[in-house]
């Protein structure tokens, strides 16, 4: 009798024993009727056909695996069992089969390796041959150890797959100078697509931002990947950048430098700001406009003006005489210098 045949029999009524019967009842059974419907001992039509009957049923149910594809069909033929209609046309999940399934996978309603077991159906209801070539059957050409092969026209069992996560991208992008300092918002393209994204400030040049979720798409579940954004920063004539500091030229004459003076310049907004310099100062000296550099949730930066003392380029002769007497005025000092170099 072919697999498929055996929702139409009740092995176990036949050879007159229960589903819960152990090897030993069944063989007892079929031996007790085997005695009285054997051809040789019973010469009746009827007996000849008991008899076939008889047979088949032991030649199931006497075989473990057999026995087991056996239950698991009538089960799923009797209503014990249901197949949950899957996402997309023509799926079904054999998770229904959690108790058949795991004393054939040693799991629930998992194939042997962990995995769901699935029936693709293509639209249509699911075929008992498709069902048996899971079980190792012959029923589904060409089937492998959990499912039917390419041959069979229900499609095949598939493993469910793994999630994986997308691979990272890479880009560039170019700031001017004020919008590193003040971080500013910019559209980029990842994949195809259009998205904008705020560029915090203080960024420097050189310096990769991570953009969580803007790389390749996941597979299967998996997380997105992540866009590594390198920042190119364009130079400023006037201004550079010290951590959070903005740093700038600041130019003064001999007389501001030695009598000290409040300077003007203007910051990278071009607004109106006045460093105090102090008396006695240096080329290179810094001073401080707190608060005025970089905006960080920790602490702004400074403003710092770095003294640069000037000198006309053509000094005339009362400038001249001006210089001389300072160098007077000012005792040993050109001498110490003239010691340091």
């Amino acid at each position: 009798m072919a697999e498929n045949e055996w929702l139409s029999k009740d092995f176990y009524k036949v050879l007159g024993v229960s589903k819960e019967a152990t090897d030993d009842e069944i063989t007892k059974a079929y031996r007790k009727l085997a005695r009285k419907y054997h051809p040789d001992l019973n010469k009746t039509k009827e007996a000849e056909e008991k008899f076939k009957d008889i047979s088949e049923a032991y030649d199931v149910l006497n075989n473990k695996e057999s026995r087991q594809k056996y239950d698991a069909i009538r089960q799923f033929g009797m209503g014990g069992a249901r197949f949950a209609g899957g996402s997309g046309a023509g799926g079904f999940d054999a998770s229904g089969f959690s108790d058949i399934f795991g004393s054939m996978f040693g799991g629930t309603g998992m194939g042997g390796n962990g995995s769901r077991i699935r029936f693709q159906t293509n639209g249509g209801n699911p075929n008992l041959n498709d069902i048996f070539s899971m079980f190792g059957g012959a029923a589904g050409q060409g089937a492998g150890a959990y499912g039917a092969g390419a041959g069979s026209p229900y499609g095949a069992y598939e493993q469910a797959a793994q999630p994986e996560d997308g691979e990272d991208r890479n880009s560039k992008i170019n700031l001017t100078f004020r919008q590193a300092v003040k971080g500013a918002t910019v559209s980029l393209s990842a994949g195809g697509k259009k998205f904008k994204t705020h560029i915090p400030a203080g960024v420097k040049d050189g310096q990769k931002i991570r953009l969580a979720g803007k790389g390749k798409p996941g597979r299967n579940g998996g997380k997105n990947g992540d866009l590594y954004l390198q920042i190119s920063v364009a130079e400023d004539p006037k201004f550079t950048m010290r951590k959070r500091d903005i740093i700038m030229a600041l130019p003064i004459t001999v007389g501001q430098a030695v009598a000290g003076a409040k300077v003007s310049a203007k910051d990278i907004d071009g607004n109106e700001v006045t460093f105090k310099v102090p008396a006695g100062s240096s080329s290179g000296t810094e001073v401080r406009l707190s608060g005025k550099g970089v905006a960080n949730p920790r602490g702004d930066g400074d403003l710092i003006g770095r003294v640069e003392i000037r000198i006309p380029d053509r000094p005339g002769l009362a400038v001249k005489r001006a210089a001389k007497e300072f160098d007077k005025a000012c005792g040993d000092f050109a001498d110490e210098l003239a010691k340091e170099r």
